[in-house]
């Protein structure tokens, strides 16, 4: 067995860090009244006999602020991609013009704002739990290494305090992108 060693609180802070950049990736595919490339992140579509994200079967662009354009390099894949955006829940309708699929943004209404400031609010739930699972397996360790006589009880302490701060820290960060994201959502 491996000696134990002592815990290093950068490691947790790296992987508090990746929660809230998870975050703000699942921000990037809601909707907000505004086209953005970032709305089809997380379409999938089925195409060679497996399933790939649309930006590996043609290019995103936004040439406009009320629209999204996807330039498809394979003829033979154009109807899974327009399948497939029209059934990932996101409320477009592609139309479809040789290998280029045009998606008109339609505006937003309040019903659907609230509805997506609730899914933003799901999201960062999510990452908040994320974070606090760091929290608590920072703490196992924590024990773990004061039990193997790795480090003291009060160093142990100490570190747990640090590591309570940065679960702080980061849960007032995602509490701040989801304001953000809840205002831009909310924005007519």
């Amino acid at each position: 067995m491996a000696a134990a060693e002592k815990p290093v609180l950068s490691r947790y802070k790296d992987r508090m860090d990746k929660a809230i950049t998870a975050l703000k990736e699942e921000f990037a595919s809601l909707r907000t009244g505004r086209a953005s490339a970032g709305l089809l992140d997380q379409v999938m579509v089925e195409a060679y006999g497996s399933t790939v994200p649309i930006s590996q079967v043609g290019a995103v662009s936004v040439p406009e602020p009320r629209s999204i354009t996807v330039s498809i390099w394979d003829r033979a894949v154009v109807v899974s991609v327009e399948k497939a955006i029209r059934s990932a829940g996101l409320g477009l309708n592609p139309v479809v013009e040789g290998q280029t699929l045009r998606i008109p943004i339609p505006p937003l209404t309040e019903e659907r704002r609230r509805d997506l400031a609730k899914v933003a609010g799901k999201y960062a739930e999510q990452q908040k739990i994320a974070v606090r699972n760091v929290r608590r397996d920072a703490n196992d360790d924590l024990k773990k290494a004061e039990k193997d006589s790795v480090i003291s009880q009060d160093e142990q302490k100490k570190m747990e305090t640090e590591v309570q701060k940065m679960t702080d820290e980061a849960v007032k960060r995602v509490d701040e992108a989801l304001k953000i994201k809840e205002q831009e959502i909310m924005q007519v």
